[in-house]
């Protein structure tokens, strides 16, 4: 059922969730008294009317939540400004002026109409006039003022001991508490370290009194920096070891502990740690081990059946879910089959009614029911009658009004759930929780909405969804579908499944697979002969393939995407053993391959047509796109089966016939490309292989029959072919498309979250052993946030494991081949700045290592160095046009990278980087077909770019044909007009 169709799903959920028309009656009567206690709480609260007056669906609602997400962490009060400029400069804040019933939310307001007279542009007068002087660090200090306020609102406690003496407060008199000790997923080994110390410290604190009946919750993801399903032979034994000693602390201690839920990649890790946890002899007898579960996953009711067979009583926390948006869009991007969770809000509401149901049915389990919801409550009540042996579970800072008279005057159990930590920690957090709340479809949300009835909030979720027929929401199509009416998207492999996973590797290591893929003979000592031979052929097939319409070209695109994935297996065994692909790399090269096979057949459908222009009557003047002749196309090796297919089937569906060579290191990929193109209907004279090393090449760009070249690979190498091109002048001029290398360059802000940079500069750099075209050369840094950016790059360097590509817990294997390991290795030995981390590799193969190297200045770097090596430099706070400047000024313009959240920086990027591909708070590799169409510019390439609109244009010939109409017999359109109504 994980990835299940979503209808298939719901069916047994829908009849567990209903209730009889007796039943609903009780809770919806229930339920309106809640919201009669939720909106008088609300109406009381300062924070809650705040954030009621901003809502995350308003300009003014998103500025401030980014202003939260990065102020704290911003050291210098030069982008300090530059961020809380960005953030107010432009909403509309007078527009709140006055409109909130809180005095305080009103004063908030007034100081944001303030903020944004001093920081607009457009708001000149004597307010500004007056205030300029002290105007920036007035506006600092209240802006950061208001941040840690927010902080302390969602957050109990700085500390355990904060947190815990806060409980203690009359407002909090009957609840008890679940301790979070705040930190999202660790990144390096010490993030991990520290995570763990910090819930050591917290169980000891919370076991200091248990008779308060407080609890801890634990994270995964915050104890191992790899929790991924590739490493579970390496996180699952030490995550183990690390939970029993905390659950061993805690039973000690006689107090509760809690595992958070994960994202559902990470689940059956998680379930094998906290099995293994349970089944434990030294904790039988403690009732105090529980874990969390997400409504919103298809496979929530499993979960809990799984724990109520533990043979042990298992305290279990029901969430709706964390990371649904996240979710979704690791699934668009895999192209997996299905999505693990439901993508209608209503139906993750029926899933939470149907598993609570569950849950209170459940002999081994002790319920507890996390929910803002009142209807989720009311439905609950109504179920346990008059049980008791459950608790509820709030949010810190959320839901008040909700519980109150339930826990004081009706004797029911809640537990607050309760983050502790500081303002660093608390961002990531904090903007989550309210991204949570402030959704459209959230309970929250809509009962924050004078728009909607009552009846419209407390409106069944089942019927909602059996109205629907339980079908996946309109707005959020399968990934296979996800370019619409453009072209199907390619298939990948859920390589969270473990067994899939199992499956893949057997597959990719399988030498016979190769074998079978047949041998690749070697370039003739004539490679001139050879070469005549195969452009005589293609030369000769070209009429006839020319001929062929459009539409039966493009067919046979079709047919080889859908060949390509057919026999991808062996298509990924030969680029794991033959270009030492890593499995996930493996993956996307065929995904890619076939992405670019129906992207440019549907390209050609849509524009190859010849078109009727205008002109004067008794004239007809047609446009026609037509084949040039034979296409030379030369592949590189790092991208061995998508770019050499790529290349030449849009050679192919414009009608040219194509000599392919691919590079001399990777020929076996190629011929099953090309034996795949045949077989998919490409005739075998209008594609023709050839394979060899520069001497073929030479030949083949040096034939004047070849009308066109379409080349990827060194700067050096194009500019060679450029030279051929023109040199004899008996040739006619011909086309070069020519994609190239780069000094890919990221630049980083102070308001950047160092987190999310790190693990996108990891990817970015050391994926693919740093041999993409696209791959990070150069990191910069702003100056005031190098030091603790680069410190956590090196810690995650450090998690890194280099080794064997058919293993799925490798991240780095070899370079392609000696030459490439004899040219990286001795500049690392004498690199052009200090090496600041380096990391060992095995004694046997053509590893080298991944290095960071640090320059003193940018311009240190001139040329690219093709493997794992990373420079980093520095630059100033406010020189963000003049850095980029300098990366412009190198002459390479492939890809660039920016982290910032402020939204100018982003834009003066856009207006200032001469790159082909610009990469905003992300990773710089990965370009997928159709959505970031790829190639570079200057130093790095011609265009037009791969994978986009224009790519096909460059391979036809435009014909223009205009026909006299009137020739014969007069024209005879003016002379058969009516009279036009008269």
């Amino acid at each position: 059922m994980y990835r299940a169709p979503e209808p298939d799903v719901l069916k047994p959920l829908l009849d567990r969730a209903a209730t009889s028309p007796d039943s609903r009656s009780r809770i919806i009567g229930h339920a309106s008294g809640l919201l009669a206690d939720l909106r008088s709480a609300q109406s009381r609260g300062w924070v809650n009317q705040f954030l009621q007056e901003y809502r995350l669906n308003s300009s003014e609602g998103i500025a401030l939540l980014s202003l939260a997400e990065a102020f704290l962490r911003v050291p210098d009060p030069e982008t300090a400004d530059l961020l809380i400029a960005d953030k107010l400069g432009d909403a509309d804040w007078r527009a709140h002026t006055g409109k909130s019933s809180s005095r305080l939310v009103n004063s908030a307001t007034w100081g944001l109409v303030v903020g944004r007279v001093l920081v607009g542009e457009g708001e000149a007068g004597p307010l500004k006039r007056l205030m300029a002087r002290a105007g920036e660090p007035f506006v600092r200090q209240a802006v950061g003022a208001a941040m840690k306020m927010m902080g302390e609102i969602f957050v109990m406690g700085r500390t355990i001991d904060e947190a815990m003496r806060r409980m203690k407060k009359p407002e909090n008199k009957g609840f008890t508490a679940s301790f979070d000790m705040l930190g999202e997923a660790a990144r390096t080994f010490a993030d991990a370290d520290r995570y763990f110390r910090a819930y050591v410290g917290a169980i000891d604190a919370v076991g200091n009194d248990p008779a308060a009946g407080h609890s801890v919750s634990v994270k995964l993801s915050a104890l191992h920096p790899r929790y991924e399903v590739a490493r579970w032979n390496e996180c699952v034994p030490a995550l183990t070891g690390m939970l029993e000693a905390l659950a061993v602390q805690a039973a000690g201690k006689g107090i509760a502990l809690t595992v958070d839920a994960e994202e559902s990649e990470r689940l059956e890790m998680s379930l094998d740690i906290i099995g293994g946890v349970a089944a434990l002899p030294s904790l039988k007898g403690w009732d105090g081990f529980g874990m969390a579960v997400q409504a919103y996953g298809k496979r929530a009711r499993a979960v809990i059946a799984w724990a109520d067979g533990l043979d042990r009583i298992m305290n279990v926390r029901l969430v709706k879910g964390a990371y649904w948006d996240s979710e979704i869009k690791r699934t668009q991007v895999e192209g997996l089959a299905d999505y693990p969770l439901f993508t209608r809000k209503a139906a993750t509401d029926v899933s939470y009614l149907a598993v609570a149901k569950d849950m209170l049915a459940a002999r081994n389990i002790r319920p507890a029911f996390a929910s803002h919801n009142a209807l989720t409550v009311a439905t609950i009540l109504e179920w346990a009658g008059n049980s008791r042996d459950f608790e509820f579970q709030r949010l810190h800072g959320m839901g008040d009004g909700l519980y109150e008279r339930l826990v004081r005057e009706n004797g029911h159990h809640c537990r607050i759930y309760a983050p502790v930590g500081g303002h660093r920690d608390l961002l990531a957090y904090l903007v989550r929780r309210l991204l949570e709340n402030g959704a459209n479809s959230s309970f929250v949300h809509q009962l924050a909405d004078a728009r909607l009835t009552e009846d419209e909030i407390l409106a069944d979720p089942v019927a909602k969804i059996a109205g629907v027929g339980g079908s996946r929401h309109p707005s959020i199509p399968l990934p296979v579908d996800l370019f619409g009416a453009g072209h199907r998207n390619s298939g990948g492999i859920d390589l969270s499944d473990v067994n899939i996973l199992a499956r893949t590797v057997a597959v990719v290591n399988d030498t016979g697979l190769v074998r079978r893929a047949g041998a690749v003979a070697n370039a003739p000592a004539d490679a001139a002969g050879l070469v005549r031979d195969a452009v005589s052929r293609a030369h000769a097939a070209f009429p006839g393939w020319s001929a062929t319409t459009v539409d039966d070209r493009a067919a046979c695109l079709d047919r080889l995407a859908d060949l390509l994935e057919q026999d991808r297996d062996r298509l990924m065994a030969i680029c794991v053993q033959e270009a030492f692909k890593t499995i996930p790399d493996a993956i996307g090269e065929v995904r890619e391959a076939a992405d670019f096979c129906r992207y440019y057949a549907q390209q050609a459908r849509m524009h190859l047509r010849a078109i009727e222009l205008p002109g004067p009557t008794g004239e007809r003047n047609m446009l026609h796109l037509d084949g040039r002749g034979v296409w030379a196309t030369i592949a590189p090796w790092n991208f061995p089966l998508a770019i050499f297919l790529g290349q030449t089937v849009a050679a192919l569906v414009t009608g040219n016939t194509v000599v392919a060579k691919p590079a001399p290191q990777t020929p076996l990929i190629a011929q099953a490309a090309v034996e795949l193109a045949h077989r998919a209907g490409v005739p075998r004279d209008a594609l023709v292989l050839v394979t060899g090393g520069p001497d073929v090449g030479a030949a083949l760009t040096g034939d004047v029959r070849v009308a066109g070249v379409a080349f990827t690979g060194s700067t050096a190498t194009a500019k060679r072919i450029a030279r051929t091109l023109v040199e004899d002048d008996d040739r006619p001029i011909v086309p070069l498309i020519a994609e190239t290398g780069g000094i890919n360059a990221m630049i980083v802000d102070s308001t950047a979250l160092p987190e999310q940079v790190v693990a996108d500069v990891v990817a970015s750099s050391f994926r693919s052993a740093g041999q993409r075209c696209s791959a990070l050369r150069l990191l910069l840094v702003q100056e005031e946030v190098a030091d603790t950016v680069i410190e956590m790059l090196a810690g995650a360097m450090d998690t890194l494991r280099i080794g064997d590509p058919g293993d799925p817990a490798t991240d780095v294997g070899p370079v392609i081949d000696r030459a490439s390991y004899d040219k990286l290795m001795a500049y690392r030995a004498n690199p052009k700045g200090q090496t600041l981390k380096t990391l060992a590799v095995p004694a046997e193969g053509l590893f080298v290592p991944p290095t960071l190297i640090r320059l003193t200045a940018i311009e240190e770097l001139d040329r690219e160095w093709f493997g794992p090596i990373l420079h980093v430099a520095t630059w100033p706070a406010g020189k963000l046009t003049e850095t980029i400047a300098r990366v412009n000024a190198k002459g390479y313009g492939l890809t660039m990278g920016l982290h910032s959240r402020i939204a100018r920086a982003a834009e003066v990027a856009e207006a200032e980087a001469a790159v082909g591909n610009l990469y905003i708070n992300r990773s710089m590799i990965g370009a997928v077909v159709g959505s970031q169409p790829f190639g570079g510019e200057g130093l790095s390439g011609t265009g037009p770019k791969a994978g986009g609109p224009h790519y096909l244009y460059r391979f036809c010939a435009e014909r223009a044909v205009s026909v006299d109409t009137t020739s014969a017999g007069g024209n005879a359109t003016l002379l058969s007009l009516d009279e036009g109504g008269i």
